[in-house]
């Protein structure tokens, strides 16, 4: 049986295929088509899928999307109707976007595009889309579920119960009340780009302090059930025409950050640069931010583990790629987590097909999503024509793997910056090997280098480190690793640097001494552990410098003409095609 799954029309854009209970095929189509965050139909994902197993449309026995979207519509009209006087712009606009798009009648673009019946295709709400791609992609037979995100229909969050092949819903929470609404709010806030750049927001955190954490912290109401309340006097959730949030907050907090404002911290308590004192008073928003965050997602997953009594956690929504917030939900509430490594809208294009799968058809099927490499993979031949077609023409093919690696190991040792692209790229938003740029962490002036030179962004944002996982406890400090579906696998959780090691990888060790870290096992990625092994026989260390194979605001890269475009526009040093060593042209 095939299940085809969707997400479209709002941000990321995504198409998943399920083969009997099983993804075997995923991807954004941001990466086809070159659009970050693409919310447009996703065809050229789905044309992958398809071709991925071998079949047709005609093939496929059901198509899920992944929100009701009759229900969210009556949201928009029923919250905004009644004042008029403020949201009738906003209600204009949305109802022309809404009519111009056709996205009331998502079922019937579907079917037009695919040319199946409609009778096969099926909507799924967003949190239960979300519940269901957590936990039945999840390594537990029983688990707290967990949503958090902007908002679906009328929902912001969810708590429920997973039990083998069903997920039952517990509480609900509504909007306004929305944390990552509140989230994004700061985002714009801060000067960054809403459902894109929050995770800068992370990264700004670290080199502040939370001294507004008190004022902040009064805008919540928290309930014994899980649930909360936003004070809405700050925000404009409803009907964010311009910006999410109202003057309230501007004269709480002050003037907003302008967008790309120059950004600079120096450890000079006498410094009193105009400059730096508005970076060092937006740091402490941020981190501010941060740590009312975190404190409202422990509250509600805390209150989850005591409502449903498992203690087991499984949690979806893209609250839930907030690493820092992850690793104290695991260390302080001591409990086995899962984090869908594609907790965004486009994930729930897989948990669509998995929750009509299991709740309304009855399968019984499931295994957790430990690999998540499921997009395409190009051909030795397709990669050759790339090379021919690009203008670096300095290459040598391998024959032998083992001595591709040694040289690349060789020339990251050096100070060379890599790009690295191998077999099929990765499913969610983080480049785990597939699809990286890779650098030496031992050298403390490559994080500048890799930022300015090749990423071209912000100075703050820090890097990964990709650790054999069977060597990562000598570095960091990451609790118990239950499986291989742990957040640490797919880069969704903090670690400290263990403080006497800071010295040895300072490019990848964060202001605050902390770094994203990436358990590698050779079972997942056999080439991307043996790269880092023989790396340590070079530098002494057992971790890669890690960051997504892209520049600033492009998606992650997906073809070897892809790669090539990016190489060629930055100062990377070589680039790797499979087997091909590409050195730049000078």
């Amino acid at each position: 049986m095939y299940i085809l799954g969707l997400s479209f029309d709002y941000h990321d854009a995504a198409a998943a295929l399920v083969k009997d209970g099983i993804v075997v095929a995923a991807a954004q189509e941001e990466r086809f088509s070159r659009k970050k965050n693409d919310a447009s139909f996703p065809s050229s994902a789905v044309e992958f899928c398809l071709k991925h197993e071998g079949i047709t449309a005609g093939d496929i026995d059901h198509v899920t999307f992944y929100e009701q979207a009759a229900v969210k519509l009556d949201r928009i009209l029923r919250l905004n109707i009644g004042n008029l006087a403020s949201t009738r712009d906003y209600l204009i606009s949305t109802i022309d976007s809404w009519m111009h798009k056709r996205k009331l009648y998502t079922h019937e673009r579907i079917s037009e595009y695919l040319g199946v019946n409609l009778s096969r295709i099926h909507s799924v709400s967003h949190h239960d889309a979300h519940s269901a791609d957590a936990f039945f992609c999840s390594p537990f037979d029983e688990a707290t579920i967990v949503t958090l995100d902007g908002v679906g229909e009328y929902e912001t969050g969810t708590i429920s119960i997973g039990k083998k092949n069903t997920i039952q819903r517990i509480i609900s929470i509504e909007l306004p009340h929305s944390l990552g609404l509140f989230y994004s709010a700061f985002t714009a806030y801060l000067g960054f780009r809403v459902d894109e750049d929050e995770y800068k927001v992370m990264g700004m955190a670290g080199y502040g302090t939370p001294i507004l954490y008190n004022e902040i912290m009064k805008f919540f109401e928290l309930y014994d059930d899980g649930r909360f309340s936003i004070d809405q006097k700050y925000f404009n959730f409803l009907a964010p025409q311009t910006i999410p949030y109202t003057n309230a907050l501007i004269e709480l907090l002050g003037v907003p950050r302008e967008p790309e404002s120059p950004f600079m911290i120096v450890n000079d308590a006498l410094n009193t640069d105009p400059v730096i004192e508005k970076s060092k008073y937006y740091a402490n928003v941020a981190a501010s931010l941060q740590k009312c965050t975190e404190d409202v997602i422990l509250h509600v997953v805390s209150r989850a583990i005591k409502r449903t009594g498992i203690n087991n956690v499984c949690m979806s929504g893209g609250v839930a790629l907030n690493s820092l917030a992850n690793k104290r939900i695991k260390r302080e509430l001591n409990c086995k987590l899962y984090i869908h490594p594609a907790a965004g809208d486009a994930g729930s294009a897989l948990g669509s097909a998995l929750y009509y799968y299991h709740q309304d058809l009855g399968g019984t099927n499931r295994q957790p999503l430990t690999n998540i490499y499921l997009g395409p993979d190009y051909s030795d031949h397709e990669i050759k024509e790339a090379i021919s077609k690009s203008y670096s023409r300095q290459y040598i093919r391998y024959n032998d793997e083992a001595t591709l690696i040694d040289t690349v190991a060789r020339l990251l040792s050096e100070g060379m910056i890599i790009g690295w692209f191998q077999g099929r790229f990765e499913w969610g938003p983080r480049a785990l090997g597939n699809r990286s740029i890779l650098a030496d962490p031992t050298k403390a002036s490559m994080k500048d280098i890799v930022n300015e030179k090749i990423k071209f962004r912000e100075p703050f944002r820090p890097f990964a480190p990709a650790v054999l996982a069977q060597r990562a406890a000598e570095y960091f400090d990451i609790g118990e690793i239950n499986s291989c579906a742990d957040p640490e696998y797919f880069m969704l959780a903090i670690g400290n640097v263990h403080p006497h090691k800071h010295s040895q990888v300072p490019a990848i060790t964060h202001v605050d001494g902390t770094a994203r870290v990436q358990l590698v096992e050779r079972s997942a990625n056999p080439i991307y552990h043996d790269l880092i092994a023989r790396f340590e026989d070079y530098s002494g260390v057992p971790i890669i410098l890690n960051t997504s194979f892209n520049l600033r605001g492009e998606p992650i890269i997906n073809s070897p003409m892809d790669a090539f475009r990016t190489f060629e526009w930055c100062d990377m040093d070589y680039l790797v095609l499979g087997n091909y060593l590409i050195k730049k042209e000078i």
